[in-house]
């Protein structure tokens, strides 16, 4: 790039609120991990992307590891609303809404043809065994998503087993989510995708079906 087209894109970027700035780049680095992996993205493709210099990019991250951390950090911000808020609006109930949750990753799958898988559970894969800063995101990551779930199980009240540990069940869910969009990676196809859900909804319907027989039982 010649010094004017530099100077040009200095002075356009210079109108841009920084805060704007950087989540151009969280955004862009979050698709293209996604998309492309972390080790495979360069830091040349990054700022193609988001349209800023070198210079704009080191200012907020001064390298590759602190833009992944970044990115970690960012998920962690933009998780319920992009990606639980939309299933809250689907329905009221609880259980309902984990399959709505459910249904949203199986559209998105669909759209990508059972390609690049969830965003987090990618990264959990290619750099948690290198980065401790980044695994300990990641598992923050899975933690607030669990978190939320196990919000929604509390809300049904006795229509699941006192003895149930909603805790435990949200992580499930989860192992639910990640092992399903995985294998359904490996098939090509939602199949075992489909088939997770399918039984995790007869456990939610055997859970239920036990909730209400110790219910009869405590009016006798």
């Amino acid at each position: 790039m010649n010094d004017q087209l530099c100077l040009e894109r200095s002075i356009k970027e210079d109108r841009i609120p920084p805060s704007d700035t950087k989540t151009r780049i969280l955004d862009v680095a979050f698709r293209l991990f996604h998309e492309q992996g972390y080790h495979a993205t360069g830091i040349a493709t990054i700022l193609r992307e988001a349209d800023v210099n070198s210079g704009s990019l080191y200012h907020f991250f001064p390298s590759k590891e602190a833009l992944l951390i970044g990115v970690l950090e960012y998920a962690t911000q933009i998780m319920h609303p992009v990606v639980m808020a939309p299933a809250e609006a689907a329905a009221e109930d609880g259980i309902e809404r984990i399959f709505a949750l459910l249904a949203n990753y199986r559209t998105g799958m669909e759209m990508f043809q059972c390609k690049m898988g969830c965003p987090i559970g990618n990264l959990a894969l290619e750099v948690a065994d290198d980065h401790p800063p980044a695994r300990a995101l990641i598992d923050q990551n899975f933690r607030n998503w669990a978190a939320v779930i196990e919000g929604w199980l509390r809300s049904v009240g006795d229509r699941l087993p006192p003895s149930a540990d909603l805790g435990q069940l949200s992580r499930f869910i989860l192992t639910v989510m990640e092992g399903g969009i995985m294998q359904a990676r490996a098939a090509g196809n939602l199949v075992p995708f489909d088939e997770s859900v399918a039984q995790l909804r007869a456990y939610f319907n055997l859970l239920q079906e036990q909730a209400r027989a110790a219910r009869e039982v405590g009016k006798q």
